[in-house]
């Protein structure tokens, strides 16, 4: 269907619903206050000021009533252009509108649209009538700090949706449902795979017992296909000097991002929110040869970022996270070969995952940004005109996005669409001509001349929380046999009977290595076939009197009603299949 930021009217239906939205607020809770109102991908939002008022569902519906009462009403909506001191004038008991007006350029056109008794600062445009708005919903609401600055005032945000008719709201409404079933967030409550508790940390999630079996499986398999590519996996403190950080930049260019530093014994130390100093220090531990160089240094690294709490977001967006990092440390001639292995590698794990829908970006410094970036226009140039020219050379479409780089150098991003939200960066690789220069690295090439490598940084999975994240909303917790937490939930049909039967068979499976649950508990058959499905078990055998008197096994896999009888050879060929190719 019509995405709204894609269609002129939509957009404009939508800025002109946020404004009944806030009409609507105005009439119920007279004192409100409103900050901005934007059209969004998802609608629209107010940021509205209550007082000691926070909303509720109940408020929604509330509001949405007296919303189609306005509507009903049909009042004409009239744009009026006022000077600088009018506005100031008109909103004077205003602080969020004054504090817009007095961020105007000279020379800005300050303009006003009412409706009935409802005047708000705006810019346009808007449709011609509120009775042109009627079909639409409030969709939830949330917390948002004045201008996003956390030492601001926390605002509420109301989100909304208006479409044109009621069968494309209904789709629409249709698939936030779709979401929200999605979300990783639901999910991971539902089938008991992580937690989070305020007294633990905002943004400090726990993975539970199947939470950890997922994550340790991810970890295992990322770190197989590296061996096979010569990594060589280390391990390295969550913590780090201050100094450190000075002396990669990262103090002065990413500090702001960084949890306060800790005293201890006259020295000050922080959370690492990246790995790349950490390795820096392991390859300048020895010296090292041309003939030495790639060398491949890989992480399974906890990392932390001091993220708004707005910004948080389950285990996609947390403070603390851990990265599938890597630094490959190379010389000029072997820059283009390791870039394409570290491309390669990515499409080889997408592939397995089957991740279709995602784009390649060339993040690029902004040259006028001289606070976020290196100060070297030089290696600049140098670093950005190289990765476009791999780029190229490989036959890779992307796109170039400037004021995405790293601030030591540019990066290939790429950017997933996930079944939920907006698209965001699951891997990438980054060219560094900067950090290798800070520390001093250097090598012997052929002519016995010390040399500074490049370092490519690049990441996979991007950090293993993010990507599971991203592969628990893509298969809404139906995960594939060789990541499910239970692989093969056992249920006897009568304990009585058949429960020594179904543990000669638990017993076989464990010790061919699969995660089993037996299911002996003292209820109903059709209740635990019931919750096996609920937990989104690959597969559910079902052991009878019939099972019992053939030897044999019955089972049911998930998402599927028929139920297969096979032996236990042919039904540990089949296991043996899927695990190996990843289906």
């Amino acid at each position: 269907m019509k995405r709204i930021l894609d269609d002129e009217r939509l957009s404009m239906m939508n800025h002109s619903c946020a404004h009944l939205m806030a009409q609507a607020v105005k009439h119920l809770y007279p004192n409100a206050l409103f900050w901005v109102g934007p059209v969004v991908e998802e609608g629209f939002y107010y940021d509205i000021d209550l007082g000691d008022v926070t909303i509720t569902d109940e408020d929604l519906e509330k509001i949405e009533k007296e919303m189609k009462k306005i509507s009903k009403d049909g009042k004409r909506i009239y744009r009026e252009e006022i000077t600088r001191e009018e506005a100031l004038e008109r909103f004077k008991n205003d602080p969020y509108k004054i504090d817009l007006i007095e961020r105007f350029e000279d020379g800005t056109v300050i303009s006003c649209y009412t409706q009935g008794d409802f005047t708000d600062l705006c810019r346009g445009p808007h449709v011609d009538s509120v009775k042109e708005l009627k079909y639409f919903k409030l969709t939830k609401f949330s917390g948002a700090y004045w201008k996003g600055d956390a030492n601001n005032k926390m605002l509420q945000r109301i989100y909304g949706v208006c479409y044109e008719n009621e069968e494309d709201l209904n789709e629409y409404l249709g698939e936030l449902e779709e979401a929200k079933e999605r979300d990783h967030r639901k999910i991971g409550k539902d089938l008991g795979i992580f937690m989070s508790d305020d007294l633990v940390g905002k943004g400090l999630p726990m993975y539970l017992p199947k939470g950890y079996i997922i994550w340790e499986e991810l970890e295992n398999y990322i770190k197989q296909k590296e061996r096979k590519l010569g990594y060589q996996h280390v391990m390295t403190p969550c913590v780090g000097n201050v100094e450190l950080y000075k002396t990669s930049g990262h103090w002065d260019h990413y500090k702001e991002n960084m949890f306060p530093a800790m005293e201890v014994e006259g020295e000050s130390f922080v959370l690492r929110p990246m790995n790349c100093p950490h390795h820096m220090m392991i390859y300048a531990n020895s010296l090292h040869s041309y003939k030495d160089l790639p060398i491949r240094i890989g992480e399974i690294a906890h990392d932390f970022r001091y993220e708004a709490s707005g910004a948080l977001k389950g285990i996609e967006r947390g403070r603390h996270f851990c990265q599938n990092d890597a630094h490959l440390f190379v010389t000029p001639e072997q820059m283009k070969d390791e870039f394409k292995r570290v491309v390669d590698l990515i499409f080889d794990v997408y592939k397995d995952f089957n991740i279709t829908d995602y784009r390649c970006v060339l993040s690029l410094r902004d040259p006028e940004d001289k606070k976020k970036y290196h100060p070297d226009d030089e290696m600049w140039e140098k670093a950005e005109n190289g990765l476009r020219t791999v780029l190229n050379e490989l036959g890779i479409e992307y796109t170039e996005e400037i004021g995405e780089a790293a601030f030591y150098g540019p990066k290939l991003d790429v950017n997933v669409k996930p079944a939920v939200g907006n698209e965001y960066t699951l891997s990438t690789c980054q060219l560094d001509f900067c950090l290798p220069a800070k520390f001093d690295l250097k090598y012997i090439d052929k002519d016995g001349e010390k040399k500074t490598p490049i370092v490519l940084h690049r990441a996979i999975l991007g950090s293993l929380d993010r990507f599971m994240a991203y592969i628990l909303e893509e298969t809404k917790g139906a995960l594939p046999l060789w990541l499910s937490p239970v692989q093969i939930n056992i249920i006897p049909v009568n304990n009585e009977y058949h429960l020594e039967y179904a543990k000669g068979i638990y017993n076989k499976l464990v010790e061919a290595g699969y995660r089993v649950n037996l299911d002996d508990r003292n209820e109903k058959l059709g209740y635990k076939i019931r919750e096996s499905i609920v937990n989104k078990n690959p597969y559910t055998l079902i052991l009878g009197q019939k099972e019992v008197d053939a030897n044999n096994i019955s089972y049911r896999m998930y998402s599927e009603e028929e139920t297969h009888t096979v032996s236990m050879d042919e039904f540990s060929k089949e296991l043996n299949n899927r695990m190996r190719t990843r289906k």
